[in-house]
């Protein structure tokens, strides 16, 4: 079978007339699609990608992980990239096409784009000055907001992405007890905990944002699959760890300035505003958010490891 695959993988016919680039082949290089616990690599526990003060174990989780990629400060393309799923009869494949390409392009801003190689070059704001990647909490399965995604009544698509504490002015955090949600706010599936997954690519699973601060909560789009604003977070009192892109690892507490988190983020038909969130605009969410963008050009003075 690994013959077969690579045979498919290098066979002239598969490279994209349009770009050259190698088609995805039908089938998985690596195992069935990671949400299979009979196949034993998704549900082992790996070492270096767990953290010692996070005591998640076991299912419903498959293999877990705490740490997750930098997809920058703007939700809205996060899940996509430049390439779009296409089937052609029976060879499935995802393809580049213009319309993805220019809305990744004006929101996919962080080090890590889905579908899309990573190179030290794409950091024009300086390696040390960029994050790659951030520390997640697993879930407990608690309720806890930074953990579990809520299950929306309606779906509140745009209204996320034109404020992203779309969840708390919504009233479904607990004002009681404020890391948790609300009683009778629905939860997503115990399946779609925050990190439960390490083979899998979707957001809640291996990605952060730098929109809202550390360990605030997680805001959904009511589809599991879909876009999630999801900060970092961390069994630590009072922030998280982060990777820069240089390899220094640093500690960001919750109260670092993050701007307005009720700004609309960037995406390819915002507009110049006020508020500005057209392309290429600063990033709304202060020294957080400019930390998480790879290209622009924002100021960075302040020390960050404190």
């Amino acid at each position: 079978e690994q013959q077969a695959i690579w045979e498919q993988i290098s066979n002239p016919n598969n490279i994209n007339a349009l770009n050259g680039s190698i088609l995805t082949p039908s089938w998985p290089a690596m195992g069935p699609v990671p949400t299979q616990v009979r196949y034993k690599p998704w549900a082992t526990e790996i070492p270096t990608l767990r953290c010692p003060s996070d005591p998640g174990v076991g299912l419903p989780a498959l293999g877990r992980t705490n740490y997750a990629a930098c997809l920058g400060d703007s939700y809205y393309w996060s899940i996509r990239g430049p390439r779009q799923w296409n089937a052609a009869g029976n060879s499935p494949q995802y393809r580049e096409t213009s319309g993805w390409a220019r809305h990744s392009r004006s929101a996919d801003r962080g080090v890590f784009v889905q579908h899309k190689e990573a190179k030290f070059r794409d950091i024009l704001d300086g390696l040390s000055n960029t994050i790659a990647m951030g520390e997640i909490a697993t879930d407990l399965g608690d309720r806890d907001k930074r953990t579990i995604p809520e299950f929306e009544r309606t779906q509140l698509y745009t209204q996320i992405r034109q404020n992203p504490k779309t969840c708390e002015d919504e009233g479904y955090i607990d004002p009681e007890r404020p890391q948790f949600w609300a009683p009778g706010i629905p939860t997503m599936s115990v399946v779609n905990g925050r990190g439960y997954r390490w083979a899998d690519h979707r957001v809640e699973m291996t990605g952060m944002h730098t929109i809202l601060p550390p360990n605030a909560e997680i805001c959904a789009q009511r589809n599991p699959g879909g876009t999630f604003v999801a900060p970092p977070s961390s069994r630590h009192q009072g922030g998280v760890h982060i990777l820069m892109a240089d390899g220094a690892v640093i500690f960001i507490t919750d109260s670092i300035e993050a701007g307005n988190s009720r700004a609309p983020m960037v995406w390819l038909n915002g507009t110049a505003g006020p508020p500005n969130n057209a392309p290429g605009a600063q990033s709304p969410y202060g020294l957080w958010g400019a930390l998480g963008t790879r290209g622009n050009k924002e100021s960075i003075e302040e020390e960050l490891n404190q």
